[in-house]
């Protein structure tokens, strides 16, 4: 979906794209390679109003012109749509399976896990990978991680999520190898949740 934007409000993006974008990807690919693991993106540009700066820094870095994304509707602002426009190039979609990434502001509004696209048996990888924003990784239930990337088990208390949310992660693991990915951030922090990773 094209949107009209003001260029001269459009926020900035990383000022070296390709050094800084394979930094935030190094990261990315170690946050899904060791569950529970919270990596720091405070050197990441300010997005817009909205967005987290880890946020803003995973689009800046996965997303482009074939990565059809779904957006809260809490995202849906000029400043918001206008960025990832300029910036990334990526196709809005309406409906949360035809999207590769989910940028979501409210989780508690937001669609469950099992209403995105969870791959299919000829391409288990066209999953799509939710970039869920939350008020902190830490100080809320805690909850034991294993899995691959995990020696023994790992720990997680993220804040701010929906009832029964740690139920939908249990019930996504269990249809690996499909199944959604998560990525969790607050602020200029994040982690990741494999499909992978089961939940004690």
């Amino acid at each position: 979906m094209s949107i009209a934007f003001d260029l001269a409000r459009v926020a900035a993006g990383f000022s070296d794209p390709t050094r800084e974008s394979q930094q935030v990807f190094r990261k990315l690919m170690d946050a899904m390679a060791r569950p529970g693991t919270i990596y720091d993106l405070s050197q990441a540009p300010e997005p817009p109003h909205g967005m987290h700066r880890a946020a803003g820094a995973v689009a800046l870095t996965l997303f482009d012109f074939e990565t059809p994304i779904w957006l809260d509707p809490g995202l849906h602002t000029e400043a918001v749509e206008g960025w990832l426009q300029f910036h990334c190039g990526a196709p809005r979609v309406a409906e949360p399976r035809q999207a590769a990434f989910a940028l979501v502001a409210d989780l508690h509004a937001a669609p469950l896990l099992a209403d995105f696209n969870a791959g299919d048996a000829k391409y288990p990888d066209r999953s799509t990978t939710l970039v869920i924003q939350l008020p902190s990784l830490e100080g809320g239930q805690r909850v034991t991680l294993t899995g691959p990337g995990i020696k023994s088990e790992a720990t997680l208390a993220l804040d701010g999520l929906r009832p029964g949310f740690w139920g939908e992660v249990q019930e996504n693991h269990a249809r690996f190898q499909f199944g959604v990915d998560l990525i969790f951030v607050a602020g200029d922090r994040l982690t990741a949740l494999p499909r992978s990773t089961r939940i004690v």
